[in-house]
């Protein structure tokens, strides 16, 4: 072997050993990705729940939980008593609308609908129409966190709406790592996290609502017994949160059952 031929040696045996242990590191990196927690739930109360509504759209406010009902020539808003399941309060829309998702800003509540691109805005005390607004696209849940509304349309999107105008100021994708997550559906702001049920599943994504992705899967399977889904479309949807008592209402379409539940840890198989 010659001078230069031992050189060239001596460099390159270090540089094929360095390359071969990046290599074999990769795949191990990848493993180490964290998967996304899971939780399950523990029921705290079940409360009486109108089993004719069909709930697209849960709140809680001040003691009352509000419930806005779809289907054409059965849509309404409603406020009701948790205790009894006693609606209090009622208007219905007109018999063209499908409603959809609800939340509050303010002394208002504003409503959606499904496919009109038509929006409602009611007087949160006496349910007095105050004025319409319109969107492109589906309607189908909605949530308030501060001056900004989030509005899900079936799509991964969720929009960000100014509060105050209704105008739309941004988007973000749902992602579950490189995963986008469509059917969202019914929207709840809880402590910090933007809470979506997905629609025809018993899940609930955690998700962040400056990045969109998902923070942790709450699985509802089990929550209600499945001898009272008396139709394909008795679905899990409705979420509400009371931030001063910090508990987390969940019911479905056609429900006869509104249901307080605590989350818990997922067990590991």
């Amino acid at each position: 072997m010659t001078c230069a031929m031992k050189v060239r040696t001596i460099f390159l045996v270090p540089f094929l050993i360095a390359v071969s242990q990046c290599l074999a590191g990769q795949p191990a990196a990848k493993h180490r990705a964290a998967a996304t927690p899971e939780y399950s739930f523990k029921i705290v109360h079940a409360f009486p729940h109108d089993s004719t509504a069909f709930t697209q759209g849960l709140a809680w406010r001040e003691g009352f939980l509000y419930e806005g009902t779809g289907l054409k020539g059965r849509s309404s808003l409603r406020k009701i008593r948790l205790e009894t399941g006693e609606v209090i309060q009622r208007i219905d829309l007109a018999p063209e609308y499908f409603g959809e998702g609800i939340t509050f800003y303010k002394n208002e509540i504003i409503q959606l609908t499904w496919l009109s691109q038509t929006g409602f805005v009611y007087d949160a005390g006496d349910f007095r129409l105050l004025r319409q607004f319109s969107y492109k696209g589906e309607g189908w849940g909605l949530t308030t966190s501060g001056n900004e509304i989030f509005m899900s349309d079936g799509t991964p999107e969720i929009r960000v709406l100014d509060a105050a105008t209704l105008g739309e100021k941004r988007r973000f994708t749902v992602r579950d790592g490189d995963k986008k997550i469509d059917q969202l559906n019914e929207l709840e702001f809880v402590e910090g996290e933007v809470f979506a049920n997905v629609w025809q599943t018993d899940r609930i994504a955690r998700i962040s609502p400056r990045t969109g992705k998902v923070l942790g899967w709450i699985d509802l399977k089990g929550l209600l017994s499945p001898m009272y889904r008396r139709a394909g479309g008795a679905v899990l949807n409705g979420l509400a949160y009371d931030p001063v008592g910090k508990r987390l209402f969940v019911t479905g379409k056609l429900w006869p059952s509104v249901f307080e539940i605590r989350i818990i840890p997922k067990p590991h198989k």
